[in-house]
């Protein structure tokens, strides 16, 4: 168990840091299937570059595609900690892309 209480689950062979990671995956694996979003990843990693400077990298936990071909990336929380905010920010700032909480 770590220290915000997340018990590490595995579904279908993949390890996921908590139950609630682990069934949102599944939920989006399910609207993959049907064919609601495409191109589905987890674990996507994201340089964070203000003037060219690397500050740091965002790992999110799932990317996918919507019907309309846009780029969605969803972030599982239980706690949003500063560091988490502040690459929430960064990430719209440098790519333009809204982080999704759920």
């Amino acid at each position: 168990m770590n220290k915000y209480r997340a018990v590490k689950t595995e579904i279908d062979g993949q390890v996921f840091d908590s139950k609630r990671e682990a069934m949102r995956w599944s939920e989006l694996k399910m609207l993959e299937r049907s064919k609601i979003i495409s191109d589905l990843k987890r674990q996507v990693p994201y340089e964070l570059r203000v003037n060219g400077v690397l500050i740091c990298k965002y790992i999110a936990d799932f990317v996918y595609l919507d019907q309309q071909g846009r780029e969605v990336v969803v972030d599982v929380k239980g706690v949003r900690t500063p560091v988490y905010r502040l690459k929430s920010k960064l990430m719209l700032a440098c790519h333009g892309l809204r982080v999704i909480e759920v």
